[in-house]
């Protein structure tokens, strides 16, 4: 099987602009409304609402891979790496902590130049006591393993999906693969002519194929390449703050992401229906965040209304768990006892923490009196 890095002209891959246009122009409306709807509600700067979407993130891009991690052990972890109040409750997860880093790090310091050293320390990052599962793996090294293949199914009936070139031509694919980065980096000031790098969202696609085709280490490849993906989104949009999750949608699409992919890699270098695919995932993700975007906007508003509010760690826990569940999505509405549960506080502390929300309007009780009575979080509203 002759694989696409087997080709004559590697890695110079082609499209056809004349079925990207329409494609491309939708994707471009879509983010363009949703990036007007968030500065125009003054979010852009909002740290609160942020964190839904690195949850959202982490999990996914974790999830894509098999990889299952606690949500509030990734809320702790985000809302401490991000120097918001945290009740630490939850034990991080060393191997989230790790990949929390290196999303963070790719959205935050998207002007800052990519390096070989940078990658591998990313990929180290992922695996922090150098195994995989149960497998010992080598990180933040270039993997040695000729051939690495792609495989699925029982022992003795395996598929091969793909093949990645031998472990012996990786230095030199990954220092093509920088020098592509670098030519198409809206900012790298020795970019030498503007007008022959691809559109950024094409950019962004291109580096997700490339990089998970040349798949430089053990393990990691996937999450890494998502991660290089939201980096040359931010550069696109010249923001750190991601209001979609590109690994949110590529999980809900996971069947047609590796169909699509094994295709193109045993394809030939016009990538075009890899282009429509990722195109296509991106703009469903912002669809996915309009859907889903009043909660995490109405979260967000609520802790502008509430910024000034003196609120403890445990009051804070129980806010952020009536967000997460949306308005009435609380069964029952919050009591005493819930919120005695919820933070291990006592009776007498639950009373008096509850009430003081009910003081500061962010609480109200329902009609009912004596120990029946509960209370919803009071929600801002959208009009």
């Amino acid at each position: 099987m002759r694989y696409i890095w087997n080709l004559k002209g590697w890695p110079n891959f082609k499209w056809r602009n004349d079925e990207m246009i329409n494609v491309l122009g939708k994707a471009r409306l879509a983010q363009g409304k949703l990036l007007s709807r968030i500065s125009s509600m003054g979010l852009d700067q909002n740290q609160e609402s942020r964190t839904e979407i690195l949850i959202e993130e982490t999990i996914k891009t974790a999830a894509i891979e098999g990889v299952l991690f606690d949500r509030e052990s990734v809320r702790s972890s985000i809302v401490r790496k991000l120097g918001l109040p945290s009740s630490d409750l939850k034990r991080p997860d060393r191997n989230a902590e790790g990949l929390i880093d290196v999303i963070i790090d790719a959205q935050e310091n998207y002007k800052k130049p990519l390096t070989l050293s940078r990658i591998k320390s990313w990929q180290a990052s992922l695996f922090p006591a150098g195994y995989s599962g149960l497998k010992k793996i080598v990180t933040g090294r270039w993997r040695q393993e000729n051939p690495m293949q792609v495989v699925s199914g029982p022992i003795g009936r395996e598929k091969v999906h793909y093949e990645a070139p031998p472990g012996g031509k990786i230095p030199f694919e990954m220092k093509l693969f920088l020098n592509w980065w670098k030519k198409g980096n809206p900012f790298n000031p020795a970019r030498a002519n503007k007008k022959k790098s691809p559109d950024g969202l094409l950019r962004a696609g291109i580096a997700h194929f490339y990089f998970v085709t040349v798949h430089p280490f053990e393990d990691g490849n996937g999450r890494i390449a998502r991660a290089l993906t939201d980096m040359a989104l931010a550069q696109d949009e010249n923001t750190a703050k991601r209001y979609y999750s590109m690994s949110g949608r590529i999980m809900a699409e996971r069947k047609s992401y590796y169909e699509i992919l094994e295709k193109s890699q045993k394809g030939s270098l016009d990538i075009t229906e890899w282009l429509l695919w990722f195109l296509n995932c991106y703009t469903h993700s912002i669809q996915d965040s309009e859907a889903s975007i009043g909660n995490i906007i109405k979260k967000a508003l609520f802790w502008q209304k509430h910024s000034q509010s003196a609120l403890n760690i445990n009051q804070r826990k129980v806010i952020n768990r009536l967000l997460d569940a949306g308005e009435g999505g609380f069964e029952g509405g919050l009591t005493t006892i819930k919120y005695v549960g919820m933070t291990k506080v006592s009776r007498a502390t639950a009373y008096r923490d509850i009430s003081d929300m009910v003081q500061k309007n962010i609480l109200a009780a329902n009609a009912q009196k004596g120990r029946n009575v509960s209370y919803e979080l009071i929600f801002p509203s959208l009009d």
